[in-house]
This record gives C-alpha cells, sequence and structure tokens, in this order.
C-alpha cells in the first residue's frame, strides 16, 4: 500500500491550499487538481497506484452547479475518503447556507473557512480530526500495538480484532507462514503453536488467546487487584457513557473510585463510528474515541478501571455495612454502587443466522468487519440511531447495504439526521416492513445469502449477502442483581417515583437515579424509562454522583 493521498480541488485558490497543506506532504501525497475531470483523474491513478485517497477538499468558490457534481463523482469513485469544502473569508458568509445541506446529507464531512494565514490551527484542528477518523476507519495501522497471528479469521479471530478496534488499539491480522507471523511463533511455548489465534505485543507478551476476556485481562489487569482491605468510596459497574461520566465526576470530587466493565470501555455506544450529534462536536466523534478520551480524562482523576471480568453478583451491605460487588477475579467492597451495565442487543432468534455468528454475521455495528466485506451486500437489520450509524460505515466499503426493520420507515426511531444521510447516500436502500428468517453460508463457511421476509403479506425473498448486522434493540444486562434491586417486567431497573409505593421510606420516593436498594444507584440505558442516547446517559452519569455524595455524608 503507498502513501495515502489528499487531493485539493481548486481553480481560483490552488495557491492558498497548497501551502496549507505542504505541513501534511511528508506523511501524505498532496495534489492540487483543478476540476472534475482532474479530480476523477488523480483518484483513478491512486487507486491503480495501489494507494488511497484519504482527503478531498473542495474550494467552494466555482459554479455552484459542479461542486454538487464534483462531490457525488469523487463520492462514487473513492467512498472511503472524507470530503471537506473551503470557502474564502471573502464569501464564506454566503456560502455556508448554501453549502450546509451537504454537510446534513452526509456528502461532506465539514465546510471550513479558507486558512487567511499560517498557523491556522483551527482548521488544521478539523482536518486532523478526518484524517484521524479516515486512519482509525480505513487506513492499514502503520504500527500494530497487538498481533494476531491465525490461518484463518474465525469467530474467536474476528471477536478479538473487533475489541481492539473498540478500545483504540491497533492491530494486525497475520498467517503463521508470514515473516509476523512465524516470528510470534517464535517467541510462545513450543506447546501453544497451533493453539489459534496467537496473540502478542511488539515487546512483551506472546501466547494463544481463546477469547476477548483474556484478552481484557493480558491488557488491564483483574479486580482481584484490587486490595481486599479496602472499602471504596463508589463502584461503577459498566463502562459506557453513563459509567464513564460518573468515574470522571466522581474522582474529581474526591471519591475513590473503582469502574468494572466486563468487555470494552465505552459500552455499546462505543461500536458507533460517527457520533454527529453529540454536544460540543459539530463534526461528530467516534463512540471509540469519545469513551478513549473519557477513560484518560478519568485515570486522570484517580479512577482504577479493571476489565475483563463480568461482575457475577451484588451482595447489598447489612446493617451500614459495604455492599459487595462479586466478580470470578475478586470482590470490591464499596459504599456505594451505580449500575451502568447498559444494555446488550436482543438475539434474532434464528438458528441458522445464530450458526454464522463471527462468519459474516455480527451482533453490533463490528466496525473491523464492514473493511473485510468491501464490495458486498451488507443487510443492517435495526431501525435505531445505532443501525443508522452502522450503515452509513458500511457504505463506505460494500457495494450496497439494506436496512431492514419491522416498521414501515424509520421516522419513529432513528434521528432525523441520520434518515437524511441515509436518503442521500445512493448505497443505503431502507427496506420497511421486513424482517430476517433465515439465512446460510458458501462453501468457506461465512454467510452467503439471507432469507428476507415481508411482516405484512408473508412474502419471501433470498437475497445475497455478504455480512449481517443486527442490531436489535435493547436487552438489559443485570441479572446478577439481587432481587431487592426492583426491576419493570422487562428487566430494566426502577429508580425514583417509579420504585414501587410499597418500598418508598417514610411516604417519599427514592432520588430520581435511586434504586430500591440505599446506597445503590443505576444510570444510562440500564434504567427503566431513559433515553437510550449517548448524552442522556452522560448527563445520568454525571448527576448520580451529588447522590453519592448525600448517601456517603449520611442523614
Amino acid at each position: 500500500m503507498g502513501v495515502p493521498a489528499i487531493v485539493l480541488a481548486t481553480a481560483v485558490h490552488a495557491d492558498v491550499l497548497a501551502t496549507a497543506f505542504a505541513r501534511y506532504q511528508h506523511e501524505y501525497d498532496v495534489r492540487v487538481v483543478r476540476d472534475e475531470a482532474e479530480a476523477k483523474r488523480a483518484a483513478g491513478e491512486i487507486l491503480q497506484a495501489g494507494s488511497q485517497v484519504a482527503l478531498f477538499v473542495f474550494d467552494a468558490e466555482q459554479p455552484v452547479e459542479d461542486l454538487p457534481v464534483l462531490i457525488d463523482k469523487t463520492r462514487k469513485v473513492v467512498p472511503t475518503a472524507r470530503r471537506l469544502i473551503t470557502s474564502h473569508v471573502s464569501r464564506f458568509r454566503a456560502d455556508v447556507p448554501l453549502l450546509r445541506p451537504l454537510v446534513a446529507s452526509g456528502k461532506v464531512d465539514a465546510v471550513l473557512l479558507m486558512p487567511q494565514g499560517p498557523r491556522d490551527e483551527e482548521f488544521h484542528g478539523a482536518v486532523g480530526e478526518m484524517l484521524n477518523d479516515w486512519n482509525a476507519t480505513v487506513a492499514a495501522p502503520e504500527v500494530e500495538s497487538i498481533l494476531i497471528v491465525s490461518p484463518e479469521r474465525d469467530p474467536v479471530t474476528q471477536a478479538l480484532l473487533d475489541y481492539l478496534g473498540r478500545i483504540g488499539i491497533p492491530a494486525g491480522l497475520h498467517h503463521p507462514d508470514t515473516e509476523v507471523g512465524r516470528s510470534v511463533r517464535a517467541r510462545c511455548r513450543p506447546e501453544d503453536d497451533g493453539r489459534w489465534p496467537l496473540v502478542a505485543s511488539w515487546t512483551d507478551w506472546a501466547g494463544p488467546c481463546g477469547s476477548v476476556r483474556d484478552l481484557a485481562i493480558t491488557l488491564y489487569g483483574r479486580p482481584d487487584e484490587v486490595e481486599v482491605d479496602q472499602v471504596v468510596d463508589l463502584v461503577v459497574v459498566g463502562a459506557g457513557p453513563s459509567g464513564l461520566a460518573a468515574s470522571v465526576y466522581a474522582s474529581s470530587e474526591g471519591l475513590s473510585t473503582v469502574c468494572l466493565e466486563a468487555e470494552a470501555i465505552g459500552g455499546q455506544a462505543g461500536t458507533s463510528s460517527m457520533i454527529r450529534n453529540y454536544l460540543g462536536f459539530p463534526r461528530g466523534i467516534s463512540g471509540m474515541r469519545l469513551a478513549q478520551r473519557a477513560r484518560t480524562q478519568a485515570l486522570r482523576f484517580g479512577t482504577r478501571f479493571f476489565t475483563g471480568w463480568p461482575v457475577t453478583a451484588l451482595t447489598p451491605g447489612a446493617d451500614g455495612g459495604p455492599h459487595v460487588v462479586h466478580t470470578d477475579g475478586g470482590d470490591v467492597r464499596a459504599r456505594a454502587v451505580l449500575v451502568s451495565t447498559g444494555v446488550d442487543y436482543r438475539r434474532l432468534g434464528v438458528d441458522s443466522i445464530e450458526e454464522l455468528v463471527g462468519r459474516g454475521v455480527y451482533y453490533g455495528a463490528a466496525m473491523a468487519a464492514a473493511r473485510e466485506l468491501a464490495g458486498g451486500h451488507i443487510v443492517v437489520v435495526g431501525g435505531g440511531n445505532s443501525a443508522g450509524q452502522a450503515a452509513v460505515h458500511a457504505a463506505r466499503f460494500a457495494r450496497e447495504v439494506t436496512v431492514v426493520v419491522r416498521r414501515p420507515d424509520l421516522t419513529s426511531t432513528m434521528s432525523a439526521y441520520l434518515i437524511q444521510e441515509i436518503a442521500a447516500n445512493p448505497r443505503i436502500t431502507v427496506r420497511g416492513s421486513a424482517r430476517v428468517v433465515d439465512g446460510g453460508p458458501d462453501d468457506l463457511g461465512q454467510l452467503a445469502w439471507v432469507c428476507l421476509e415481508d411482516v405484512t403479506n408473508g412474502a419471501q425473498e433470498r437475497v445475497e449477502a455478504r455480512g449481517l448486522f443486527l442490531l436489535l434493540g435493547a436487552a438489559p444486562e443485570c441479572d446478577w442483581l439481587p432481587d431487592a434491586v426492583l426491576r419493570d417486567e422487562r428487566g430494566f431497573v426502577l429508580t425514583g417515583p417509579d420504585v414501587p409505593r410499597e418500598h418508598w421510606v417514610a411516604g417519599s420516593p427514592p432520588a430520581e437515579l435511586a434504586t430500591s436498594v440505599p446506597g445503590i444507584f443505576a444510570a444510562g440505558d440500564i434504567r427503566a424509562g431513559s433515553m437510550k442516547r449517548v448524552a442522556a446517559a452522560t448527563g445520568e452519569g454525571a448527576s448520580v454522583v451529588s447522590l453519592v455524595h448525600a448517601w456517603l455524608d449520611g442523614p
């Protein structure tokens, strides 16, 4: 793979843009083109040479009707590239209202004021974000922090790659007979050779890895490393948006805080390829980056994270004693507990599909898998924002993406900005009033087709599909809670006035985020009545800290 390219399409301000992008020439092939024909020819040359276009930059100063054509043509040739429009200061105010619909529809990633001089770091910060996103989701990593060696991309190997992508660690898959594969095998014990997959860091450890949990323990440690004689102020169970927010605010305010996460920091939100409606990120942010930034922030204030052991039980404190959170790797005692385990995707319940999980069928967005399905047909099942984000991301790689939803359309379940972006993407088709009822493999055991059924008349159609992403709504993750922590009929934790009146104290309900057990709180998607949005979960996680303080201070 050659050096990735940045293509500057401008007929008027070539000198300005070439000067601004000179700082990228050391690591990118920066090219200046004048019109649609040159842009298309340059992209073809770059692709033919085995390289990729990371970013198209379009000068807004050209006939209005030409710009959408130029964007659509380059988008068709290189759908994975990021796209930026720059406008000169002399016409920026007039251009923005005309160009904003292109951003809203997802045809371009940003509209920026053209640099007016050196060191315009606001401009370059936005460019850096787009290149960072491209490198994380499209480009093969230049430096692989984790090496995975396996003769095939089996379900365990795919799960490890997806997990590493979710936590932002660059990784690479290598065949055992490659130079890297032989090097990793030489570092392992003789009896481990052939126990695929083998996993190694560049300098430290190497050996077989049979599950995501094993890898998480290797990377982050186990809960039994917490000092057993210490009672912490707060244990946060689950490191999704609500748990991360609570960890940041609790530890920043001096509370000793431990966060336990069964799998990947970020939870379900960490699988989102691009969240565009999160406050403060006008160009959007991936769930992975949002989660890793929050984790770094919490670590700075003193939160200790332990990943890889799911919580198995919770024993409420008696007579003012601490609560005990149990895991297979050890117990943690705490004065207060926050339940923020979030939700998992519901299972489809079709045996033929379940047999292909990890072999073209994935629960969740599986961003790492999307790249491997390039050129094929991908089916996304689900009508929520996570499904919409998965479809938009998959469309960068797939020939065609079909969103399957049981409702007639997406209007009642998905944010308007995503519906608009999906409608403007020619690679995405929405198939309403439908469901997946069957599927089957090819000769190699990978998904080859699915059967779609019209829920209104029962008509069935078999369609080719290389990938099936299932994002089927919320299933609570809290079977480990004691019966004293009350839940609704669907299994979500009851808090505040939703707790049955007979469990109120002195005629008053628990606080808004408090459960039926004093000192145990719930926030985020696991809580009955929550909004199931990242920003709402973050707000609840931050808000619960004041309730924890009140509980710790006593009456």
